[in-house]
């Protein structure tokens, strides 16, 4: 008996109310330790007292098909079928999120279409953060306005099969539902506004002209720097580098001594080979030494006394 509907519950499209839970789960609930410890003999008052204990919300999970105590909580309301401004005062109830989900649930199992798009739609405007609890037993992060979407939109959400509902769009057709307003479009709108303002209040203010621009070109706008542009300052402020040379060679200690005692002629030097690094390519100074090796005078003697 502890497993039957109320006296004097009514059908809900044409059936039992429990029959809205597909038999094997809602068998799998009877034999639940939760179902027969903690829903025995609730009211409709009761309930809510046991909602207020939830921290997650779910349908079954584990190998052997275990319910969840959310699921338990929902067969337990078709059972006892509770009055709708009940279920509408669960789901005002923002301080505790997992009885407004409960609340929700129950008004998308038994619910005309006006009524489930009336009364879950406002839902879409708490983002608060839920516990669901998946096939494996473990918690899972998600939105309350993710779950009102998905009591909305898909066709199974807790392992219940939820019954079809009407298009709103086919609702606002017929004048049974008006039409939905976002939340999000009088920011929105305001936003937009000011923007014109600001447009209108830069129109009337006069643009600053450069004096460097000429007469003929104040109608013109004026021409936004170009990369060439922003190369050719970058090139102007920046001090000009020596070129490194890899044919420059480092000054023995004999050529610094001497560049101390003579400076003069060591910033001649320099500035001579400097010029013939850069002009100068390294074959040439090759040359340079074949030729004056061959033209040394102990070579030339060499070759007079031989004659």
């Amino acid at each position: 008996m502890a497993n039957c509907t109320v006296k004097g519950a009514h059908s809900i499209r044409g059936t039992n109310p429990q029959y809205l839970v597909e038999k094997i789960i809602r068998t799998r609930i009877y034999e639940s330790r939760y179902w027969k410890e903690e829903c025995f003999g609730l009211t409709a008052e009761l309930v809510v007292d046991k909602a207020m204990e939830l921290r997650s919300v779910g349908g079954v999970y584990g190998a052997n098909v275990q319910p969840t105590p959310f699921l338990c909580l929902t067969l337990k309301m078709l059972q006892l079928q509770p009055e709708k401004d009940i279920i509408v005062e669960l789901m005002k109830k923002e301080d505790f999120k997992y009885v407004r989900l409960l609340g929700a649930l129950y008004m998308r199992l038994t619910g005309s279409a006006t009524d489930c798009y009336k009364y879950l739609e406002p839902l879409y405007n708490d983002y608060g953060t839920i516990k669901r609890q998946n096939r494996n037993g473990e918690c899972e992060l998600m939105h309350v306005d993710e779950f009102i979407d998905e009591l909305l939109h898909s066709e199974r959400v807790c392992d219940l099969l939820l019954p079809r509902l009407q298009k709103r769009r086919v609702l606002e057709e017929t004048e049974q539902l008006p039409p939905r307003v976002s939340a999000l479009e009088e920011p929105v709108a305001d936003g937009q506004s000011s923007e014109e303002e600001e447009d209108e209040r830069l129109e009337r203010k006069p643009s600053p002209v450069h004096p460097r621009r000429r007469y003929r070109d104040l109608d013109k706008p004026p021409r936004s720097p170009t990369l060439h542009d922003r190369r050719r300052r970058r090139r102007r402020r920046s001090p000009r580098r020596r070129s490194w040379s890899p044919h420059r060679r480092s000054h023995s200690p004999h050529q610094e001594r001497h560049r101390s005692r003579n400076p003069g002629s060591h910033q001649s030097r320099s500035r001579d080979q400097r010029h013939t690094s850069r002009s100068k390519s390294p074959g040439h100074y090759r040359r340079l030494r074949h030729r004056s090796h061959s033209t040394s005078p102990e070579r030339s003697k060499s070759k007079r006394w031989k004659e």
